[in-house]
């Protein structure tokens, strides 16, 4: 018996000593960790109340945890001439050549292809360049249950100017 724990000790600390296999591959970083924080139930702050919109979205890793799939929806009441309107959407983060992408579509026929970039406070979906307008979506982390959603749209000639069209807050649920 005491051999065998000298020989597991000597074994043990030969094993500690000795430098790792070259063929090892160092640890990667996660690539999916700027938008990490989102996965979850989100509800928009607004309500519903007269003038504002009710809206939720749900971020969930799927396909084994190789894609971010967004399902959302927001309901805005009639007001200002306009009628009540249901909004829902889906968009899919995904890793293409070492880059975070995304793929949006809507019940009103929208199509936009983004390239995400982390901020430091959170993560900037930008729309690639194109021959119609130019679209941003920002998702800023206030706290762990508390996001600020700001959409941003930029006119054909003049790609880079942003000006915001709607902002919003939502809270994590779940």
């Amino acid at each position: 018996m005491r051999s065998t724990l000298l020989s597991l000790a000597l074994i043990t600390s030969l094993g500690a000593q000795a430098p790792a296999p070259a063929s090892v591959p160092a640890p990667a970083t996660d690539p999916f960790g700027p938008v990490r924080f989102l996965a979850g139930e989100w509800v928009g702050e607004g309500g519903g109340r007269p003038g504002q919109s009710s809206g939720a979205a749900t971020f969930q890793f799927e396909l084994g945890g190789q894609v971010l799939t967004r399902r959302s929806y927001a309901d805005s009441p009639a007001g200002g001439g306009r009628p009540a309107s249901h909004h829902e959407d889906q968009m899919t983060v995904f890793l293409e050549g070492g880059q975070l992408k995304a793929f949006y579509v809507d019940n009103e026929g929208h199509v936009i292809r983004y390239i995400l970039s982390a901020t430091p406070d959170g993560v900037a979906f930008t729309s690639e360049p194109g021959p119609g307008p130019r679209f941003r979506l920002t998702y800023l982390r206030k706290s762990e249950s508390l996001v600020n959603l700001r959409f941003e749209i930029a006119p054909p000639n003049k790609p880079e100017a942003f000006a915001t069209y709607l902002e919003a807050v939502t809270r994590k649920v779940k």
